[in-house]
């Protein structure tokens, strides 16, 4: 039997007084679309088509690309429209699974027990509950002798029988799609013109259909996001999910609320994270590492054996057995092979440090290429920039470069080379030689 998977993203999205369409606002480094996506993927949607707005659309696709297709809702008239639109593109599908593209917070295993359930009691429409008494914007689902009935919507819920009790629509469907797209001809619209999903409740129930309901994990899946106080909410649980899920896994934190995981990161067991630390984007860290307190970390690789004191990296990699800071930062292109130690107030941007090069104190190194056990003393800089142009800096191995020693690019120090305290180094320097003042002069061969 096919699965087909759908996600609902064209909504408006007003009151996000926003210029990014609402399904694109960031959860944990993630846009919101992608988790329902993944999740459809994951419950093994065979394709899987979002529904957007003529609006929306070009934003939307810029994300998704070719991972998914697309159905376009010409008018904005309501949750059943959206579906309808997507009849013709999904037509030979068996069953369909549908998820609001602003519901981040479901997770497989609800989706996993909705899709189980659906199956063992040959039901026409099943959908996703929580018992959450608080969530006064989502609609109340009736039930009698086990079955639903129907779906109040929120904005006429304050009148229903018992409605403090009842439990909410966590907006995930399961249906048969023979039924559904019969019956979605029968959807009216409602006092606001709209025409809602949920009344497919009630039209199934009053035709003798089977309507039942699946209970979520876990209550907050239930949290959809319609302004940007709900989407701190959805953040403020999806980076706590995050959190457990890596301290289950051998990660150690000391104070788990200042620690902010993304979506996309990992962190490799025995490693601890300190408290104000961020590790956003795609950043990958391996096995016992300390990094922290107060960094920032994004889409960097940091290897195994790595210690990251208040620094900040971005787009950078650190091998095995490397340490930087405190107070440094590896801007993007930066590189350091294993056994490389960054000491503080460090700047590193699109530069290679070999093994066991070493920058104790402060300092800058751009567009360089720093070889195997290098020592640059305190103050070092390199002059890559000449107001026009980038230029490269070479120093080889074994080189020693004194403090305040200026390496004016284009440059080459040669292996085994010294520099003295504030040379200016504007020309090239053979191996193993001493050069020193201003501007820098070959003193000596050190052989």
């Amino acid at each position: 039997m096919s699965l087909a998977g759908v996600v609902m993203a064209a909504g408006e999205g007003r009151r996000m007084r926003s210029r990014i369409p609402k399904p694109l606002h960031r959860i944990c480094g993630r846009e919101m679309l992608r988790y329902p996506v993944e999740l459809l993927k994951d419950a093994g949607a065979d394709r899987v088509v979002v529904v957007v707005s003529p609006e929306n659309h070009d934003a939307i696709k810029a994300v998704l690309g070719d991972s998914v297709e697309y159905a376009i809702q010409p008018r904005r008239d309501g949750t059943a429209g959206a579906l309808a639109c997507c009849s013709l593109a999904l037509i030979e599908a068996d069953r369909l699974l549908v998820v609001g593209g602003d519901t981040p917070l479901v997770t497989a295993e609800s989706v996993a027990r909705l899709l189980s359930k659906h199956s063992s009691i040959a039901a026409q429409m099943t959908l996703l509950t929580a018992p959450a008494r608080s969530m006064t914007d989502l609609g109340r689902v009736i039930a009698e002798a086990g079955m639903v009935s129907r779906i109040v919507e929120a904005t006429d819920a304050a009148g229903t029988t018992d409605d403090s009790a009842a439990d909410v629509n966590a907006g995930v469907y399961c249906f048969e799609s023979e039924w559904l797209w019969s019956a979605l001809k029968k959807v009216r619209p409602s006092p606001s013109g709209e025409l809602y999903l949920t009344a497919l409740a009630a039209i199934g129930a009053d035709a003798g259909a089977s309507v039942f309901a699946a209970a979520a994990s876990d209550p907050s899946e239930a949290l959809g996001v319609n302004d940007r106080i709900q989407l701190s909410v959805a953040e403020e649980t999806m980076r706590q999910r995050i959190r457990e899920r890596w301290m289950l896994a051998g990660v150690t934190m000391s104070d788990p609320a200042s620690v902010y995981i993304d979506a996309d990161a990992a962190v490799g067991m025995d490693t601890v994270i300190l408290p104000n630390t961020m590790l956003l984007g795609r950043t990958a860290i391996g096995e016992n590492c300390e990094i922290g307190p107060n960094s920032v970390i994004r889409d960097a690789f940091i290897g195994n054996n790595c210690r990251v004191t208040s620094s900040a990296l971005e787009e950078a990699t650190m091998e095995d057995n490397t340490d930087i800071g405190p107070f440094s930062h590896l801007r993007p292109g930066a590189y350091l092979e294993s056994g490389v130690h960054l000491g503080n107030y460090v700047e590193i941007k699109e530069s290679r440090f070999k093994s066991g090069a070493v920058m104790g104190h402060f300092g800058y190194a751009g567009d360089a290429t720093i070889g195997a056990r290098v020592n640059l003393g305190a103050g070092m800089i390199t002059c890559n920039y000449d107001g026009k142009d980038k230029h490269r800096t070479v120093v080889e191995d074994d080189a020693f470069i004194g403090c305040d020693t200026m390496l004016v690019a284009p440059v080459t120090v040669g292996e085994g080379s010294i520099t003295g305290a504030g040379a200016v180094v504007t020309r090239d320097i053979p191996p193993a030689r001493l050069a020193v003042g201003v501007p820098a002069t070959i003193k000596r061969n050190l052989k």
